[in-house]
């Protein structure tokens, strides 16, 4: 399959919601703090008209698939899940154009639901992810007081850590004082 730079822009912004839905699950015990304005950051264009009933499904759906979707930082993460998820989906792909954007798919009816779309957009993007790379761009993140997933686009895939930038920093900063320690005791 030929997949355009606008696709795979889609597929990462989506890949990152969906990342940022199980690292707020993960924070928050249950729900992500502005469910609207994530979606809406990562192109969900109708999450600004979404009804609160919908937002509502989209978070109980994410949170049903929160363990699962953390797997896929594992070395060898089952996938068939997948499949599963996308039969249950009412997918009816179009290609449309709308508000300034090029053309591009969408996997569900005008008639579906908001939490459908959403949820739609994440499996496919999701599968789409793991046919062209496997789950070997998601990762857990190296500080060793965070567990947030985070996904890789870095050219030779070295990301440690996740979104947050205090994890980076703690870590390295633990790292610079153990050398320390260690060059002025020798």
């Amino acid at each position: 399959m030929y997949v355009t730079s606008g696709q795979t822009t889609e597929i990462r912004l989506t890949l990152e919601a969906m990342v940022e839905f199980v690292n707020a699950f993960t924070d928050a015990d249950g729900a992500p703090v502005d469910v609207r304005t994530l979606l809406d950051e990562h192109g969900f264009v109708r999450a600004k008209e979404a009804s609160a009933a919908s937002l509502v499904r989209v978070v109980r759906r994410m949170g049903e698939l929160v363990d699962t979707l953390r797997t896929l930082a594992d070395d060898e993460a089952d996938t068939g899940w997948i499949n599963t998820a996308l039969r249950d989906l009412d997918i009816s792909p179009s290609i449309v154009a709308h508000d300034g954007s090029g053309p591009h798919i969408h996997w569900t009816p005008p008639s579906a639901t908001f939490d459908d779309q959403v949820m739609a957009d994440i499996l496919m993007a999701l599968a789409q992810e793991v046919c062209d790379h496997g789950t070997g761009r998601f990762g857990r993140c190296a500080a060793l007081d965070c567990e947030h997933l985070f996904y890789d686009v870095t050219r030779n895939g070295s990301r440690r850590f996740c979104a947050d930038p205090r994890c980076a920093s703690r870590t390295h900063t633990a790292e610079h004082r153990s050398r320390q320690r260690i060059s002025t005791s020798t």
